[in-house]
């Protein structure tokens, strides 16, 4: 089983209430926000919408749970240990996000943790569900495989990063594709929220904590980004473009 806790009803009765309504909105690039909306609706019956606690792992790394997690509302932390025992952000997954997709396709055992960074209310799958509404909806199977591959180009794309940009590049980079993944538009500005400590987005850029401060600094004094409490704002996403992309 998966490491997941109960805990109060009131945001499970008001992400109920918005399935029922048709009301969620998920970025467009994300599975749940891509798919046709029939094979949406068939897509979210399977498993049962539950909602977890802030800090909750979800899933532990080497364990060999296989469920599946569709996440409705909120946000993950996706982690791993380095050789050293560090820990390392690997990515973050919001609401229309699939997660543990790859245990339940390959049946091996967890390659990350992820925990929740805020209530989150989701649908817990079994493996077997899962594998069965893959095999019945070519749809659905060919938007989930488009997804992991999605992933994986990242990840590669990031490791090419790390080996060829400097850190100021690579956090530039890292906000760009962010933004435009995960972004919410508040007039020209695209708002990336989530509680992301900087110890964590200096792991995702693979840099040390005071680089990634220095590199946040230039930004905010080039009019690029603002970034604060729980958020940090895009506010000229050609700029930040031109320094991702030199």
């Amino acid at each position: 089983m998966d490491h997941l806790d109960r805990s109060g009803p009131d945001p499970l009765r008001r992400a109920q209430r918005s399935a029922a309504r048709g009301t969620w909105r998920w970025p467009e690039n994300s599975l749940l926000g891509s798919l046709p909306e029939a094979t949406r609706e068939r897509f979210l019956k399977l498993g049962k919408m539950v909602q977890r606690q802030p800090g909750t792992v979800l899933i532990r790394e080497e364990d060999q749970s296989t469920s599946v997690l569709i996440l409705l509302d909120g946000v993950v932390k996706v982690t791993g240990r380095t050789q050293d025992q560090r820990e390392a952000l690997l990515a973050v997954r919001v609401g229309g996000d699939l997660v543990g997709e790859f245990g339940a396709l390959d049946g091996k055992p967890r390659s990350a943790t992820v925990t929740t960074c805020g209530t989150l209310v989701l649908r817990l799958v079994t493996r077997t569900d899962f594998l069965a509404a893959l095999n019945a909806d070519a749809v659905l199977s060919q938007a989930v495989s488009r997804s992991v591959v999605d992933k994986l180009r990242v990840a590669n794309s990031r490791r090419i990063d790390f080996a060829g940009s400097n850190a100021p590049t690579r956090l530039a980079r890292v906000i760009y594709d962010l933004a435009m993944t995960y972004g919410e538009r508040e007039g020209t500005t695209l708002v990336i929220r989530w509680p992301l400590t900087q110890p964590e987005i200096a792991s995702l850029v693979g840099a040390a904590e005071p680089t990634v401060f220095k590199a946040l600094k230039q930004l905010r004094e080039a009019g690029i980004v603002n970034n604060g409490y729980r958020r940090i704002a895009v506010r000229d996403i050609d700029k930040l473009r031109a320094v991702a992309f030199p």
